[in-house]
């Protein structure tokens, strides 16, 4: 594998992340990101399970995670008068988590923290401003990919591309030969992250959830850096088709009217969003996407391939960053595991994620119901069953029989891959 060309396109977490394995096994990579510098915004981001796994076979990157975890003792659920009905705390211990992850960390902190353990790295090479502007690949001869790029780095061949940009991927797009929103699967739900200068919570260390109905819901935790961290998600019904053109119909106007478009569908949602809303006007990293899932027929084609939301974007299960770091890690364990052979390492890397990607995508039947009703009804019978089970520790029983779901237990058995190097 030490003469194998690797182009992986997209630095956040899955493009690091495997241009230290394929780096580990003597691999040449090119890792080329459209934005100017590592993207410092984004949300909260658990690590569990698989994820988990991969973290603690990467020498120094549990420490570096720990480092920089949020600094939330909990989360707690509260009404529109500000008063908690239900609390969930940190289990404490990393092989046994609730929904508060052990793990929970800033999204662009991960990607730096990956992109740190990358960048020295001799066979690896960062290439920023650029994106893939065409793709050819020859595959009756089984010889290698020509990249063209948009900006002006050279064109090249490699013997393998890697498409970690993200759920709307365009090397996707043209990798598959198909449309930007080909495969993806809309839930009708999009989120907002940003962070406000003040301190909406008054210096408490738990963070706070609050839903509205009509599918609202915010929550609000300490920011390290001082003020708040603060989400805005707005979840529909499935039948309605029309929210997420609405909300990219939005975006495409600008940060202005984007905002404003957020602001209004949140006017009179009642608690502190008021105070959230006068925070995302004047946030400098404000950041919103739709959630969705993708879910193509073939996870590679010839020697273009997918990991992460490129390829299988979780949803709202969570389950997103640990799917992107295993894909990253098996996939390259698996063409090191087969000596560079690389239809049989896509392969193994098609059936050993498969399973597991399955398993982390599927949405519970009533998770959209319970993490944003959407009358008032509704809200109340939610509000009801979070008490109960807060007040009666359903949840820290359950926990012990949960750890493969939650912690790091894994249930999947990811290999120990041979290394090259």
């Amino acid at each position: 594998m030490s003469n194998l060309r690797v182009l992986i396109v997209g630095a956040s977490i899955a493009g690091p992340t495997a241009a230290y394995w394929f780096a580990k096994a003597g691999a040449k990579v090119t890792v080329v990101e459209r934005f100017p510098h590592i993207r410092p915004n984004g949300q909260n981001v658990d690590i569990r399970t698989v994820g988990v796994t991969v973290m603690r076979r990467t020498p120094g990157m549990e420490a570096a995670v720990r480092a920089k975890v949020m600094p939330y003792e909990g989360i707690s659920f509260v009404g529109s008068n500000g008063r908690p009905f239900g609390i969930i705390r940190a289990t404490g211990n990393p092989d046994q988590q609730s929904l508060v992850s052990e793990y929970e960390i800033l999204r662009g902190d991960l990607s730096q923290i990956l992109f740190d353990m990358t960048k020295d790295n001799e066979n690896i090479s960062y290439v920023f401003g650029e994106q893939v502007a065409s793709m050819q690949q020859h595959e009756q001869e089984d010889g290698p990919v020509t990249v063209e790029f948009a900006n002006g780095f050279p064109a090249s061949e490699f013997d393998l591309v890697v498409a970690c940009d993200g759920a709307t991927s365009r090397t996707r797009a043209l990798g598959l030969g198909c449309g930007v929103r080909d495969h993806i699967k809309s839930i009708n739900c999009w989120v907002a992250y940003f962070s406000t200068q003040q301190d909406i919570l008054d210096g408490s260390k738990l963070g706070q959830s609050y839903s509205a109905p009509g599918g609202r819901w915010i929550a609000a935790g300490s920011n390290p850096a001082g003020g708040s961290r603060v989400t805005l998600m707005g979840l529909y019904p499935r039948d309605n088709l029309d929210i997420t053109r609405s909300f990219r119909s939005a975006m495409a106007q600008g940060d202005v009217a984007f905002k404003q478009h957020i602001a209004q569908h949140f006017k009179g949602a009642g608690w502190k969003c008021d105070e959230a809303i006068e925070g995302m006007m004047g946030s400098p990293d404000f950041y919103a996407s739709e959630i969705a899932q993708v879910k193509p027929p073939s996870l590679c084609k010839g020697r273009f391939v997918l990991v992460g939301d490129a390829g299988y974007a979780a949803g709202p299960t969570g389950g997103g960053t640990s799917l992107a770091i295993a894909g990253a890690y098996v996939l390259a364990g698996e063409i090191s595991k087969h000596k560079g052979d690389l239809a049989a390492g896509l392969q193994g890397y098609e059936e050993r994620m498969r399973p597991i990607i399955d398993d982390l995508q599927k949405i519970p039947f009533l998770v959209p119901t319970v993490l944003a009703p959407q009358t008032t009804w509704g809200l109340w019978v939610r509000n009801s069953i979070i008490w109960f089970i807060c007040w009666t520790r359903v949840m820290q029983f359950s926990q012990r029989f949960f750890a493969n779901s939650y912690g790091s237990g894994d249930k999947y058995r990811l290999p120990e891959y041979s290394w090259d190097k």
